[in-house]
């Protein structure tokens, strides 16, 4: 805690807050972890962020009603016609994330950061009567595992009503996503053999494959031991990847709120909005011969599945989070959330999102040119 003493003795010597929270005085003492864009690190500090997440959705629902899967299960055409059946239905899905970032902030209102990102996806396919003859099982799984897109993120402090030791603070964010992650997956675990080097699904892809722009709005404030804000951010999707689609916009609304309960120890409450767009265009594929855009239609296309549907792919959501956060020594965090949505409206056939753990570690690093960097002889000082 010696180096957070300066910034202690102004909150002491003030007339704001008692304490400044968990986090440095600049980012407004505490902030949410799972967020992008939580709080303005100390100026000329490193931050850093490991964070393992955990997601699992169950079941399958259309607009707000669930729908059984064997009652989408069937052929999909019959004497030409298409009956709305599919040959494999998706039953739940697992999902697995690794995420880095390390950020620097270089004036006093400005921070740039980079994430990189690592997932595993895992999600359980139940066969139609027909398939289930075919092959002697009741379905498959498909899984697909590595670098997903990274992210560059800015930020810039609009208004503060104090420079050190805000109370309240207005930011911009600024992020691109880099299609550093693979949209050419193969469903390689299919047991008919001659499906093995198609496309996996849309869902199951590791990226977007295209640059995509995110602009937010950030709002936080204080009132120890209370801290609370809003966070507004929208990513569009500006052209098609090179399989000739897009995945959907993204509009979100973030807000928070925490309460510190001692030094060194806080829980928070947040309401989670998501409205994200349908899939335009369709990707292209060669099957068996054929080169060019799958006809869904044909009886011989593997895109007999929801799966593939491209206008099942919108969805609004509202989710509760709740959690707490955990300063285990001075400029570092133990932050852990669970998410849960409480309302789901999808535009077709879509799995349900079930839950979503996040853990994260923060760690801040005070370089020689910030106001908190102390010399220090110890193994396992920060500052450098």
């Amino acid at each position: 805690m010696i180096r957070l003493a300066p910034l202690l003795l102004l909150v002491l010597t003030s007339s704001s807050q008692a304490y400044i929270g968990l986090c440095c005085g600049k980012c407004g003492g505490n902030m949410p972890m799972n967020i992008p864009g939580g709080g303005v690190p100390e100026t000329h500090e490193f931050r850093v962020k490991i964070s393992p997440v955990v997601m699992h959705m169950e079941g399958l629902v259309d607009d707000t009603n669930k729908v059984a899967v064997s009652d989408v299960l069937g052929m999909p055409v019959m004497m030409g016609t298409p009956t709305g059946k599919y040959m494999a239905a998706p039953e739940s899905m697992d999902m697995s994330m690794q995420n880095v970032m390390l950020g620097y902030s270089f004036t006093d209102d400005f921070f740039a950061g980079l994430m990189l990102m690592h997932s595993s996806k895992s999600m359980d396919m139940r066969f139609n009567s027909m398939m289930q003859a075919v092959t002697g099982q009741q379905g498959f799984t498909m899984k697909s595992n590595g670098l997903t897109d990274s992210m560059l993120m800015t930020k810039y402090r609009l208004f503060t009503d104090d420079p050190l030791i805000p109370r309240k603070q207005v930011s911009l964010l600024m992020s691109l996503s880099l299609p550093t992650g693979s949209i050419d997956e193969r469903n390689n675990r299919h047991p008919v053999m001659m499906r093995r080097n198609e496309l996996l699904p849309y869902g199951m892809q590791l990226g977007s494959g295209t640059f995509d722009p995110t602009v937010g709005l950030l709002y936080q404030a204080s009132s120890s031991p209370y801290w609370w804000g809003a966070n507004l951010s929208y990513t569009t999707r500006l052209y098609d990847n090179k399989r000739d689609y897009r995945l959907g916009n993204e509009l979100k609304l973030d807000l928070y709120g925490m309460y510190q309960l001692r030094q060194d120890f806080l829980v928070q409450l947040q309401l989670n909005t998501l409205d994200r767009g349908k899939i335009r265009g369709e990707a292209g594929e060669s099957v068996s011969g054929f080169s060019g855009h799958i006809t869904k239609n044909d009886p011989d296309s593997p895109f007999m599945t929801p799966l593939w549907e491209t206008d099942y792919y919108g969805k609004q959501q509202l989710s509760v989070t709740v959690g707490f956060q955990w300063q285990p020594t001075s400029l570092q965090i133990i932050d852990f959330s669970i998410s849960k949505p409480v309302y789901t409206r999808t535009s077709g056939l879509q799995l349900k999102d079930d839950y979503r753990l996040m853990l994260t570690w923060y760690i801040e690093m005070p370089t020689k040119k910030s106001r908190r960097y102390k010399k220090s002889s110890s193994p396992s000082s920060l500052g450098f």
